[in-house]
């Protein structure tokens, strides 16, 4: 089997012709860092390279599916980055680069021939949803969580699966707010395909790809393109475009330079605890004059 730094791969035991992909930093909540997206892709194409193999059952090791991108590495820390640029000024296509390939990678479970499942526990968001609506097909523990609070303050989903996958009007809801919905919702509102107690989440996955996986490949791939081909019409691709430049503006402006001034002076949970809370982000001058204040502070010390 292929051997990765923030993942494994390899075929059920029981059911070979599944693979099952884990996400596997559960110390850091299965966040992304710089290898995972690209290792995403290899495991996915190594399922793809191999005859055998239907489908793919993407899941997380440990209390969840993926907390989004390490954001105490990326948010809070001093790096100068190309996913947040300290250098001034701050290069839009530098970062529109880093992060479009980092959704072509996690876009490889959408264009995969062989269909892809997300087995959800815990949470999965931010940077971790954008992985789970890659996926063909979602199944949720009831009390799992998914979401992007990260529209609230220095985010924009780049693979605008939201509303492609919810509809208009629910996936305002969501961008609007940053709120998470449990597995019930989502299943309610037509996110997920099954939401079942934790308990029995590996069986309904398992059973739900054992079913898909005796259908021959090549229906299966015909099948998928028929599906993509309507997002694709759609407008899928363009809106991504646009999210992903969005996403660099949202890191960038007065507003996302605010959230990232403050989590390096007081902590990310602080900062995500400002965020989540429902008090005011601050915008405009009055985040200017904060940012000024934190960096003179920080100067002081």
């Amino acid at each position: 089997m292929p051997s990765y730094s923030t993942l494994q791969i390899e075929k059920d035991a029981a059911q070979p012709r599944v693979a099952r992909l884990l996400l596997n930093r559960p110390e850091r909540l299965n966040a992304i860092n710089e290898e995972m997206p690209r290792e995403i892709r290899a495991a996915v194409d190594w399922a793809n390279a191999d005859d055998e193999v239907h489908v793919i059952v993407v899941e997380g090791a440990g209390k969840g599916f993926c907390g989004g991108y390490d954001l105490a590495q990326f948010g809070q820390g001093e790096i100068d980055h190309p996913c947040q640029q300290e250098r001034a000024p701050w290069d839009p296509m530098v970062d529109y680069a880093y992060m479009k390939r980092n959704t072509e990678d996690f876009m490889s479970l959408w264009r995969s021939p062989k269909p892809t499942i997300a087995k959800v526990h815990g949470h999965a968001v931010a940077g971790g949803s954008d992985i789970a609506l890659c996926c063909d097909l979602l199944v949720m523990a009831e009390d799992a969580r998914i979401g992007y609070m990260p529209t609230r303050v220095w985010g924009c989903p780049t693979t605008a699966m939201w509303t492609y996958r919810l509809g208009p009007t629910r996936a305002k809801q969501l961008m609007f707010t940053g709120d998470t919905i449990d597995g019930r919702t989502a299943f309610a509102w037509g996110l997920a395909n099954d939401a079942v107690s934790a308990a029995a989440l590996d069986g309904a996955t398992m059973a739900l790809a054992q079913r898909i996986a005796g259908v021959p490949r090549s229906h299966l791939a015909m099948h998928k393109m028929v599906v993509n081909q309507v997002m694709l019409n759609m407008g899928l691709e363009q809106s991504q475009s646009l999210a992903t430049l969005f996403d660099g503006i949202t890191r960038h402006n007065p507003e996302g330079l605010w959230f990232r001034r403050y989590a390096q002076a007081e902590g990310f949970k602080a900062a995500v605890a400002w965020r989540d809370g429902g008090q005011p982000i601050p915008e405009g001058d009055d985040a200017r004059q904060r940012i000024r204040d934190l960096e003179d502070a920080r100067k002081a010390r």
